[in-house]
């Protein structure tokens, strides 16, 4: 699944291409939008939210979109061949004289008033690569759960948007406690730390540790073959702080891994 430094990225790809120009070419493919028609709208930029795309076109339009699990946008010269996917996955169309930007498997598309963006993002927290990050809100959406699992309430875009599954397993590494421990037993100073942990991890793979490792994901800081992140697709590998071998198991129908000996707390 698409997490907030490739959504970001993406944005950043749709914008590069898009932003400043009128569309000549605009074709929705899903059934509520299908005739729906932007061409010869400026795209004046498109931004992300959380592990949300937003379109903005003169006139007060926007495009909404979420990727999930395996949706993308590709952007192609004008007149390339499109590859992503068999046209019958294409779901949106928008060309610019020297670009086309093809939307494959979005299983979220939608057109909405910009003022009305809020219907589709205003339920997100801080966003962890955005403007209106904030630590202090974040910690305290997160506490207002107690009982929950950490790893389920870092998962939960409604407390800070960005973490998807990869991010939610390092960084209960770094906190050195295991994703299924209650986050009300957690100091509020520690979980103060994490969140700040957060921004700064994604914000890094957005910018110069991105360059260094190539583009992969990266959360250790190692520019080693196979030492890019601590323990998330791991198991049975030596932990690469201790040496013990990494664990997975299942936590709200995703793979989560941990170390049983650096990572303290209650498993399953």
């Amino acid at each position: 699944m698409p997490e907030g430094d490739s959504v970001w990225r993406a944005a950043a790809r749709l914008h590069a291409a898009l932003a400043g120009h009128p569309l000549i070419l605009s074709d929705l493919r899903v059934p509520r939008f299908a005739t729906a028609d932007l061409t010869g709208r400026t795209t004046l930029e498109v931004v992300p939210r959380g592990k949300h795309l937003l379109a903005r076109f003169e006139g007060g339009l926007t495009l909404h979109s979420h990727l999930r699990m395996d949706g993308a946008w590709n952007v192609f010269p004008a007149g390339a061949t499109w590859r992503g996917g068999p046209a019958y996955e294409i779901r949106a169309v928008l060309g610019t004289a020297e670009h086309t930007a093809v939307g494959y498997r979005l299983p979220v598309l939608e057109l909405l008033r910009t003022a009305e963006e809020d219907r589709a993002v205003g339920h997100l927290g801080p966003d962890l690569l955005g403007p209106d990050w904030d630590p202090g809100r974040a910690t305290a959406n997160l506490l207002a759960a107690p009982a929950r699992p950490l790893g389920e309430a870092l998962l939960d875009q409604r407390n800070l948007a960005g973490i998807g599954n990869v991010y939610k397993s390092e960084l209960c590494f770094m906190a050195q406690v295991t994703p299924w421990t209650p986050v009300g037993t957690l100091p509020v100073d520690t979980l103060s730390r994490l969140a700040s942990a957060a921004q700064r991890v994604l914000a890094a793979n957005v910018g110069e540790q991105s360059k260094r490792s190539g583009g992969r994901r990266n959360t250790t800081g190692s520019l080693r073959p196979g030492h890019d992140l601590f323990v998330y697709g791991r198991a049975r590998r030596p932990c690469l702080r201790c040496g013990t071998p990494v664990r997975e198991a299942p936590q709200d129908d995703r793979p989560t891994y941990w170390c049983p000996q650096c990572q303290l707390g209650p498993v399953g």
